[in-house]
């Protein structure tokens, strides 16, 4: 059984359009969590292939800790944080469609948001408001944005290479001391700016997360742990 896509570049709202309504869910394997993909009805499947080792290290990271996965698209993520411990989570999108996909997920594991709660906000807006009430708030936070978007739900322009020091500054005042931040981009020119470098202590473990699927191409994303620097 084979499916088939073309990719091509995508203009105005055509990078947001469904594509086929079967709604046709297969459930696939992933370490010990069970995760939901439509092969058929978007433009992605609903799991990002070369975020697997990603994943399973946030699972091994997550034992008792408070997780926040912004830009959760259908919260795999989230489903290996809980799986591997994590003492409660908070996963943002803006898509009411992927939050409800993340909803599935989270039942078909056997997990309910009680605990681990979802948020449909602007993933901007929500570090905009809450990065300086939320200080120290949670252990563990994924942050993953898209290259650009432009959705008419978002205030503005978001740009990963621009806007990345910013995210990035907004989001290390919701980790407690102690705690990691990993983030991740999928864009190939992508260059860390040396202000993340000089404020806070970044390590590129890239390379750590590429399995031997990708290894023809390792420009797939780059991905850092990010924690703040001891006091002196």
């Amino acid at each position: 059984r084979i499916v088939l896509k073309q990719r091509k570049q995508q203009t105005g709202k055509q990078q947001y359009e469904t594509i086929n309504r079967a709604g046709e869910y297969v459930e696939v394997a992933e370490g010990d969590c069970r995760l939901l993909v439509n092969l058929t009805d978007y433009i992605d499947a609903g799991l990002f292939l070369d975020h697997r080792p990603v994943r399973m290290r946030i699972q091994k990271m997550a034992q008792g800790k408070r997780f926040l996965n912004l830009f959760c698209y259908t919260g795999s993520a989230t489903v290996h944080a809980i799986k591997g411990g994590a003492k409660n989570s908070l996963s943002v999108d803006m898509s009411a469609t992927y939050l409800s996909w993340a909803r599935k997920n989270f039942a078909l594991n056997g997990y309910s948001d009680s605990l681990h709660k979802l948020e449909q906000t602007d993933c901007l807006e929500f570090l905009r408001h809450h990065g300086a009430t939320h200080n120290g708030k949670y252990d563990l936070i994924f942050l993953d944005p898209p290259t650009f978007s432009n959705s008419k739900r978002m205030l503005g322009i978001m740009d990963v290479q621009r806007d990345h020091v910013w995210m990035i500054k907004q989001a290390m005042g919701l980790l407690a001391e102690g705690g990691t931040l990993i983030f991740s981009t999928n864009y190939r020119q992508f260059e860390l700016d040396e202000k993340v470098t000089m404020y806070n202590q970044v390590v590129d473990i890239s390379e750590k997360t590429l399995d031997r699927d990708f290894a023809r191409n390792k420009k797939i994303h780059l991905c850092y742990e990010i924690k703040h620097k001891p006091w002196n």
